[in-house]
């Protein structure tokens, strides 16, 4: 009998293996992706279109939280202090993860390479400055001569403080002389807001975060970082004959530091997937977002030649005014 009962113990055992694994593989539950964006502008829209698909494909609720405020920097501390078992990561713009360390290092507090783990760049969209269609301004030219005719009366809405906007505010500043206000928001959508209201004279900022109001008419695009299909007569820095371009906007995913590779590899194939579904693509577009999935290394690579590049360019600005 004992010869019997171990031959199928150890047959049990086998079969079992694989079943225990399975109950214990990631993700056996709901998944929150932090986003450091406002709710209701383009950007969250991406975040929440990219968690639907990422749900499928991890076969779990993916809940999109929105942590904005302090320039990204709140939404990114919650997932470097988040537990690492890969159930909390991070959507966030280059913004914090980059210019915020250069132009604000001593409220930034952390280095994305060091305490987080990069996994996908996911999308990316132009910066584009923006005003109201009856502003005063008819063009970049007109933008300018104004902010120099009366210093620090024109204002500029950004989706925070070191954000692509923001260095773009005192990029303009230092390459023509104007004394431009630049003007922190918690994100996209409250500089919107203010910008239809009144209470400031433009906004810079990703294009996905303005398409709707370009489209509608409402708001009018004096200058972009690069060249969209969509907004031909929206010319570059550089065709304006300057030597530097509005800084640009990308967008990626984060696990904490220190997640096992087992649940890294997980995600990563699930995010490639849902970052290169064509239905997504289409879905993103007509927003200002354009896909374009890079891998980890290609990401860590972006954060490092960035923070360099726009290192370089704020030593080489004017100092603020106070």
């Amino acid at each position: 009998m004992r010869a019997l009962i171990a031959p199928l113990a150890a047959a049990l055992a086998l079969v079992c293996a694989p079943l225990h694994a399975r109950a214990d593989a990631y993700p056996k539950g709901p998944v929150t992706l932090v986003t450091p964006l406002a709710p209701g502008d383009a950007a969250d829209t991406t975040a929440r279109a990219l968690g639907e698909e990422l749900s499928r494909q991890l076969q779990v609720p993916v809940i999109v939280s929105n942590r904005p405020g302090a320039g990204g920097a709140i939404g990114v501390q919650a997932v470097i202090a988040a537990k690492k078992d890969g159930y909390t990561i991070l959507f966030a713009q280059n913004g914090p993860l980059t210019i915020r360390r250069v132009l604000e290092p001593q409220s930034a507090g952390f280095d994305p390479l060091r305490d987080l783990t990069p996994l996908a760049l996911s999308t990316r969209t132009p910066s584009i400055l923006v005003v109201r269609k009856d502003a005063p301004f008819h063009d970049f030219r007109d933008f300018v001569a104004q902010a120099k005719k009366a210093p620090g009366s024109v204002r500029i809405g950004t989706a925070g403080a070191g954000s692509a906007g923001d260095v773009s505010v005192q990029l303009i500043n230092s390459m023509t002389g104007a004394d431009i206000t630049s003007v922190p928001y918690k994100g996209a959508a409250p500089a919107v807001t203010d910008v239809l209201g009144g209470q400031v004279e433009g906004v810079v900022l990703g294009l996905g975060a303005v398409a709707a109001h370009l489209k509608a008419g409402t708001l009018r695009g004096i200058a972009i970082s690069s060249p969209f299909p969509d907004l031909p007569a929206v010319p570059t820095l550089g065709k304006l004959g300057y030597k530097q371009e509005l800084q640009g906007v990308w967008f990626g995913f984060f696990a904490p530091a220190g997640v096992p590779a087992e649940v890294t590899q997980a995600l990563l194939a699930a995010l490639e997937k849902t970052v290169k579904n064509p239905a997504i693509a289409a879905r993103l577009l007509p927003l200002g977002i354009v896909q374009e999935w890079q891998p980890a290394r290609a990401l860590a690579a972006e954060i490092t030649s960035e923070y360099e590049a726009v290192g370089d360019l704020t030593r080489k600005m004017q100092p603020r005014k106070p």
